[in-house]
């Protein structure tokens, strides 16, 4: 097995100040191809700690990805670190110096002094391409490990990683065949509660059943190699009949983008009128291309559930959509969903059972209870349903 690792640097990602997106994106790139990740840490900007991290994981690894560190201020330790660790120095790279002063001069910039270091990479390496930035990578071999250094900036380091170290990687080494994955997201049940209900199913040997929680959906995931792809697939039709009634979608295309699809298959049209969603709900739904007949957000109103069910109805109707979606608050922390389709109209009046989240998290809750009842409806489903931490009060059909 290959053990694959990554480095992450910045004072600002070890203190939490922004989130490292791209630890996430280059786990799912490298398991698709066969390199599950082993490990990763992450290594604020001081020399000592970046140049002992490269030591002692080179004794380690077979290959470390080192992100970021590699642009032009004081703080960006990546490239001296990489030198110090091997034991050699700095060298200039005067082809990518030529393409950086090139670069600034096509925008009409002089290029500052600083950027200069940029261009320099320790003596023992090989230097990387960067198609969409200034800062170079750059590859070297240090004790058993393949070692790559990256830049932090999302776009340039996906690019980099997609078209320089994948290639290198399949040149070096034998990949194995990435292993299988199966997953759905359910909506509506706890972990635990799911958890009790999977967890006597007997699974083929090297086969996890995982389980991820992402509020308000819980994803379940059975990951194995792809020798057992057949007993696999087996479990799963058992996973997939009792989760069913909760399953919102299979695989990772998203509820949005299931919609928007099934809502273009059909032909319908969609309007929202949202209040306590505050159009959480709408862009959602835009940015999955979902057919949509318009949206709006209205300020807090009093109303009771039935006025809202007609009140959705007449927007389809003022519209000229075949479905209509609204999201409202009313009194006392209830909140009201109602659809409206060429079949009836549904309404649900529900208050969340505790109080430990917050806004935000109650408005994706929210909206995911409202596409939830569109998925259903379109699927032939009761529109109402419950929802395990939120307390349904009131429901009408018309």
């Amino acid at each position: 097995m290959i053990r694959v690792e990554m480095l992450a640097t910045g004072d600002e990602v070890l203190h939490g100040q922004i989130v490292d997106t791209n630890a996430a994106w280059l786990a799912d790139v490298l398991f698709q191809h066969g390199l599950p990740m082993t490990s990763r840490m992450t290594v604020g900007d001081a020399l000592p700690s970046l140049i002992d991290a490269l030591q002692s994981r080179s004794q380690v690894a077979d290959v470390l990805i080192v992100n970021g560190g590699l642009g032009p201020t004081s703080d960006d330790l990546s490239a001296q670190a990489a030198a110090a660790a091997s034991g050699c120095e700095l060298v200039l790279q005067t082809e990518w110096l030529a393409k950086m002063e090139a670069w600034f001069a096509s925008r009409g910039r002089v290029m500052a002094a600083s950027n200069r270091k940029q261009a320099e990479i320790p003596a023992n390496a090989t230097l990387i391409d960067n198609p969409v930035g200034t800062a170079c990578g750059f590859a070297l071999q240090l004790n058993r490990c393949l070692i790559f250094f990256t830049p932090g900036v999302p776009s340039e380091f996906k690019v980099m990683v997609e078209q320089e170290i994948i290639p290198r990687l399949k040149a070096r080494f034998t990949l194995p065949e990435p292993p299988l994955c199966l997953r759905l997201t359910t909506f509506g049940r706890g972990e635990s509660d799911i958890a009790a209900e999977l967890e006597p199913l007997a699974l083929p040997e090297g086969v996890v059943m995982g389980y991820r929680s992402s509020m308000p959906i819980i994803e379940i995931k059975l990951t194995g190699p792809a020798s057992a792809r057949v007993a696999m697939e087996q479990v799963w039709q058992q996973v997939k009949l009792l989760l069913a009634e909760c399953t919102i979608f299979e695989g990772t295309e998203g509820l949005p983008a299931l919609l928007a699809r099934e809502l273009q298959q059909r032909k319908f049209y969609l309007a929202t009128s949202e209040q306590y969603t505050a159009g959480f709900l709408h862009w959602q739904l835009a940015a999955a291309d979902v057919p949509l007949s318009a949206g709006e957000i209205l300020a807090p109103q009093a109303e009771t559930l039935e006025a809202q069910v007609e009140r959705t109805r007449m927007l389809a109707a003022e519209q000229g959509s075949a479905l209509a979606l609204s999201v409202s608050e009313l009194a006392e922390g209830e909140i009201a969903i109602a659809l409206q389709t060429p079949e009836a109209g549904w309404g649900q009046r529900v208050k969340f059972s505790h109080g430990r989240h917050n806004q935000e998290t109650r408005q994706k809750v929210v909206a995911m209870m409202a596409m939830n009842m569109l998925r259903r409806w379109l699927h032939g489903s009761e529109v109402s349903t419950g929802h395990g931490w939120i307390d349904i009060l009131e429901t009408v059909k018309h």
